[in-house]
């Protein structure tokens, strides 16, 4: 028992030694992952328990090349693993969805870098601290998330969404309505439509949980008689 200790806390690459880092590395990019997956993301256990266990192979490829080919000139432990600090932005950027001003899966891109970094920590024997960073990940994802849902459980972010049969060019009448219910405007994408004499509006609005949309569209259709629709959506479409 403490020949496999030793050969799994021994700081050059062996059969034990790596067969124990891998499975850690999986275990813990599962963890991370399957929190992920609870909150409906795409990339959930296999996709982030692969990045932490590719990432710690990489590391031990990285060590053994030196180790065993100590005549290389240019024998540098880091040089493999430092590639996965670069090439993982290529997966967290395909976790991002971007849609017309709304942007999704920034939690976990990051996360997908963190589990990245978490596995070439374990590939260099950084047992404890690789177990610490994914408990501290965890903590984010999960205590951190849950702390800015309470915080901010009373205001939704909503798109409303404004249809006029006119070139409209005076956007201050339904900013008035908005600031009469206490709704912020967080930004505004107006869109013309020359052939057809439209506009399109979509106000990116903070509001309160508890607020009454129906009353306020009514208000919005009484500013111009050319109205064609108002809707209500969670992001901005075509």
């Amino acid at each position: 028992m403490n020949d496999i200790i030793e050969l799994i806390l021994s700081p050059e690459v062996n059969t034990v030694g790596a067969c124990f880092k891998l499975a850690l590395s999986a275990l813990l990019g599962a963890m991370v992952g399957l929190e992920r997956k609870s909150k409906g993301q795409r990339a959930g256990i296999r996709t982030f328990a692969l990045i932490s266990l590719g990432a710690t192979l990489a590391m031990l490829v990285s060590i053994y090349i030196p180790q065993i080919y100590m005549g290389l000139k240019n024998g540098d432990p880091g040089r493999i693993a430092a590639q996965v600090v670069s090439g993982v932005g290529f997966l967290g950027a395909g976790a991002i969805i971007q849609s017309k001003g709304s942007v999704r899966g920034l939690t976990t891109a990051a996360g997908i870098w963190m589990t990245a970094m978490m596995g070439v920590a374990v590939g260099a024997g950084m047992y404890l601290i690789s177990i610490v960073a994914a408990l501290l990940e965890l903590f984010i994802l999960i205590v951190l998330d849950r702390y800015e849902h309470t915080r901010h459980a009373s205001y939704e972010l909503k798109i409303i969404r404004l249809k006029i049969g006119a070139l409209l060019t005076d956007l201050s009448p339904y900013l008035d309505i908005f600031k009469q219910y206490n709704i912020t405007v967080n930004d505004k994408y107006i869109r013309y439509e020359y052939d057809n004499t439209t506009t399109t509006v979509n106000f990116r609005i903070r509001v309160g949980t508890d607020i009454e949309f129906i009353e306020i569209f009514e208000k919005m259709r009484e500013v111009n008689d050319k109205t064609i629709s108002i809707t209500l959506n969670d992001e901005i479409n075509n």
